[in-house]
């Protein structure tokens, strides 16, 4: 049995804790009012069920986090890899990859700690309420179960409502953490050209609409609580009214039992506890309706990505190294890229070019894996074998020898030293006291443009790969240092494969071919 199925019955023993406590309260008023002494079988059970209350109500909500966790855990690795480093069948932004990799795994978890363990209870609780019930008074059990039917249906119908309110909130807040990226991204220049206004009000307008959606799915989630709420105040109502009548000898009908005081005290102590297995179900539906959201979302992005007509081909056995793009297309909303074809072999310098938004990049991540072309067809290529200097590299928070060491971290320090010598950091290292040892944070605050960009390329090289893709590895620099990357790209051929997306016509002359978009 899982940890999973253990936190269920844990919340069944709190169940049993509580009509454990009922028979021994009702046992205890009626020798109280009978004026004998209190059985010691009626106080063994009232500090019973009080125990067997708190401990499975403790147990049951640290297994369901720890199970919700362990649960997660391989889901989080899997689809943190697949967001990082593998091909998406569809193009994410960086604000909605975020979404998905922090806020709709927090709601998948939410919904596994919560409420997935009171399911079962929530099921099975009212019935053992209600056989507890029935040993006491037949009618009043049958008073609760008939209660339930239009109760479950009033959950089922806020409950469609609930789910419809919660996919249209999950969209709202990754388009809403995607505007955010994009517009904290681009600050510099939407200050330089005096658009903050704008760029304010179109803010606020998605906040707004964020704020809508979610009012939308408060009002659904208290019209289930007030379904929940009215017929367990009509269950408990209805099971004391007959208990007093039936005592009172006042009802206007017979019935096929003779109630004491005994019987309609327990089923008096239990009426509440029937529905309260439920009430923990709708307090955690919330969590159920935006997790269920949320796993919707990232099941497709985890599937394996459909055959597209584009395929991987099989390396030419006769070819070792050969990098081969055939009739290659990347199609998405408003973009066509290509037809590209063209072949490298294992050594040699190629150019892509073309203007700003013609795909270079875009072709850049098909060569390395990372997203699949709608048609054509690419040799393929282990992505072990691919180094990416990147037009704005990663940088993590910590010192500038961390960050290199990133590519291999048994680099020794000559070895590190030298490539940051081969790139034109060797500056950098001579006029810093601390050297290597120089902090950065995640902006690489301290570095210029041309830095960082340094910086990633020497990242690039020290992996030691067979294919080096850089993109736009000589901008930012001033002529000599564009100069001294551009040589330093050309030497590099001469061993290994090297293509890089350029608009510096010096490197691409430089190209033994030039592919333009």
């Amino acid at each position: 049995m899982s940890k999973r199925e253990y936190s269920d019955f844990w919340w069944l023993g709190d169940v049993l804790g509580a009509i454990l406590f009922a028979w021994g309260l009702a046992d205890a008023l009626s020798a109280l009012i009978a004026d004998v002494p209190v059985p010691t079988a009626a106080i063994a059970s009232l500090l019973a069920g009080g125990a067997v209350r708190a401990l499975t109500s403790w147990a049951a909500q640290a297994q369901g986090a720890a199970a919700a966790q362990r649960a997660l855990a391989p889901l989080r690795v899997q689809l943190h890899r697949r967001l990082l480093a593998e091909p998406l069948a569809q193009p994410l932004t960086v604000g909605e990859s975020a979404a998905i990799a922090i806020d709709h795994l927090d709601r998948v978890e939410a919904h596994r700690a919560r409420f997935v363990p009171v399911r079962l209870a929530a099921a099975a609780g009212p019935v053992l309420i209600a056989v507890a019930v029935a040993f006491a008074s037949p009618v009043a059990a049958t008073i609760l179960l008939a209660t339930l039917i239009p109760f479950v249906l009033g959950m089922v119908l806020a409950g469609t409502m609930a789910r419809r309110a919660a996919d249209a909130q999950l969209v709202a807040l990754a388009q809403l953490s995607d505007l955010f990226v994009e517009r904290l991204r681009m600050l510099a220049i939407i200050r330089h050209f005096g658009a903050g206004e704008r760029i304010t009000r179109q803010a606020g307008a998605a906040t707004a609409a964020i704020a809508q959606r979610t009012l939308a799915v408060l009002r659904v989630a208290f019209l289930s609580s007030a379904v929940l709420e009215f017929f367990a105040a009509l269950s408990v109502a209805l099971v004391a009214v007959y208990c007093g009548f039936s005592l009172l000898g006042l009802l206007p009908f017979p019935v096929p039992e003779t109630l004491t005081f005994r019987e309609a005290m327990v089923a008096l102590a239990l009426a509440p506890e029937f529905y309260l297995p439920m009430r923990r179900l709708a307090a955690a539906y919330h969590e159920k309706q935006m997790g269920e959201a949320a796993q919707a979302v990232i099941d497709p992005l985890l599937a394996p990505p459909p055959a597209p007509a584009a395929a991987r081909s099989a390396p030419d056995a006769a070819s070792p190294g050969q990098l081969t793009l055939d009739g290659v297309e990347i199609i998405w909303p408003g973009a066509r890229i290509g037809p590209v074809s063209f072949t490298l072999g294992a050594t040699g310098l190629l150019a892509l070019v073309g203007p700003t938004g013609s795909g270079k990049t875009s072709l850049l991540a098909v060569i390395a894996g990372q997203v699949q072309p709608n048609t054509g067809s690419v040799s393929a290529i282990d992505p072990a074998d691919v180094a990416w200097a990147a037009q704005r590299p990663l940088i993590l928070p910590g010192t500038l020898r961390d960050n290199l060491a990133l590519a291999r971290p048994s680099a020794s320090v000559a070895e590190l030293r030298a490539v940051c010598s081969e790139v034109g950091l060797d500056a950098l290292l001579d006029t810093r006291a601390d050297g290597l040892d120089l902090p950065l944070d995640h902006r690489g605050s301290g570095l210029s443009g041309g830095e960082r960009r340094r910086l990633g390329l020497a990242r690039a090289l020290l992996a030691r790969r067979p294919l080096l893709l850089c993109d736009e590895p000589t901008a930012d620099l001033d002529a000599d240092s564009a100069a001294r990357i551009t040589a330093l790209l050309r030497e590099i051929a001469t061993r290994q494969a090297v293509i890089v997306a350029t608009h510096d016509p010096d490197l691409a002359a430089r190209a033994d071919r030039i592919v333009t978009l």
